[in-house]
């Protein structure tokens, strides 16, 4: 595999996503739950049973960005976002069972 400037991109893409998705999503948990921000913020930051389920949720839209650019024929950007999710694969397993 050639590492090139849209490998390198969609790398960016897909580690930055799930980072500003993970206050996002515990945003909205806490609207729907009704419980405040710092509640799930705690479970996220100090329990590690939540930890991985909330990375995960937070990963979803990097399966967004890799359709969108799929179907534009971006393919080196669409593996970099890949690869990016396959490297916060083995922290969410190791904070799950850790």
């Amino acid at each position: 595999m050639k590492i090139n400037r849209a490998l390198l991109s969609g790398y960016g893409i897909g580690v930055l996503s799930p980072l500003i998705m993970i206050p996002l999503v515990l945003f909205i948990l806490s609207l729907v739950y009704s419980y405040d921000f710092r509640f799930f913020w705690n479970q996220f930051t100090g329990n590690t049973l939540y930890t991985s389920k909330y990375l995960s949720l937070a990963c979803i839209p990097n399966l967004i960005w890799f359709y969108l650019f799929l179907n534009r024929e971006h393919y080196s950007i669409a593996r970099g976002i890949i690869l990016a999710t396959l490297t916060l694969v083995p922290f969410a397993i190791y904070a799950n069972f850790f």
